[in-house]
């Protein structure tokens, strides 16, 4: 495991999928944020839910996704309806 699988919400697989888009760090997951982080991965899997959109959220903001505000939740949910497969 490398080091974004350090970060809350972050296991080997969603860690080995931001790899494969081009995110390693967690500068580069912070810098191109949750949505288009969950953009590229629903790229190369169309099974990426709203669970993975959440966590994405919760490791940039170092908290576990269920730990997210109530707004930042709606927010991403919304934009996960208008952007799933």
């Amino acid at each position: 495991m490398g080091k974004l699988s350090k970060l809350p919400n972050i296991g080997k697989v969603v860690e080995a999928q931001l790899n494969q888009v081009g995110i390693m760090t967690e500068d580069d997951l912070k810098s191109v944020g949750a949505r288009q982080a969950w953009l590229k991965i629903q790229e190369i899997d169309e099974s990426a839910c709203i669970n993975r959109l959440l966590a994405l959220e919760g490791a940039i903001q170092g908290i576990k996704k269920t730990e997210l505000s109530d707004d930042v939740k709606s927010d991403l949910k919304e934009f996960y309806q208008l952007h799933k497969k």
